[in-house]
């Protein structure tokens, strides 16, 4: 009877336990995690939660909390007012790819890149050292964490915000 009982008690553990271990998207990888609370309340702001939590494939590159501290003085408190949802919006689009892209399928040296926000591009360089990623300002953010998985796509930290401009040079 012990033994029965124990065998009922370990399925019973399996099936809970299988019904709890979902991955995750990439919305809740990045809203369980303190690193990114300036970027999870941004893509609240613009309204971008439920695209990027839904199937993708999506490749984001996150910047960091210190990466939006460093933006001019009152940059990131004007794109989240509400009247400015279409800056923010395209701001963050800059920052999707709509493909899986893993830090082993970008190809060595310098390639274009097309974000989901299709008036622009972005310029990421592979190489020994790493990867960056050049904006239209023509400064580079670095991958500090790359192949972040979530169920829908890939996330790569980034230690700047990526910002439109005029298109970025790949050398």
């Amino acid at each position: 009877m012990k033994t029965v009982l124990k065998t009922t008690l370990a399925a019973a553990a399996l099936v809970v336990s299988a019904g709890v271990s979902h991955a995750k998207n990439i919305v809740e990888i990045a809203a369980g995690d303190e690193r990114f609370t300036t970027l999870v309340a941004a893509v609240q702001a613009a309204g971008l939660a439920e695209t990027l939590s839904g199937p993708g494939p999506f490749t984001v590159y996150a910047p960091v909390n210190d990466a939006f501290a460093a933006l001019p003085d009152g940059t990131v408190e004007t794109l989240l007012k509400p009247e400015n949802k279409g800056q923010l919006t395209n701001v963050l689009l800059y920052h999707v790819d709509d493909r899986k892209l893993t830090a082993g399928m970008i190809p060595a040296g310098s390639n274009y890149f097309k974000p989901i926000l299709a008036s622009e591009r972005l310029c990421i360089t592979a190489g020994s050292g790493g990867v960056s990623i050049a904006d239209g300002t023509g400064e580079s953010a670095n991958v500090i964490i790359a192949d972040i998985m979530a169920d829908n796509g890939v996330i790569h930290v980034v230690d700047k915000v990526l910002l439109p401009g005029k298109r970025p040079a790949c050398h």
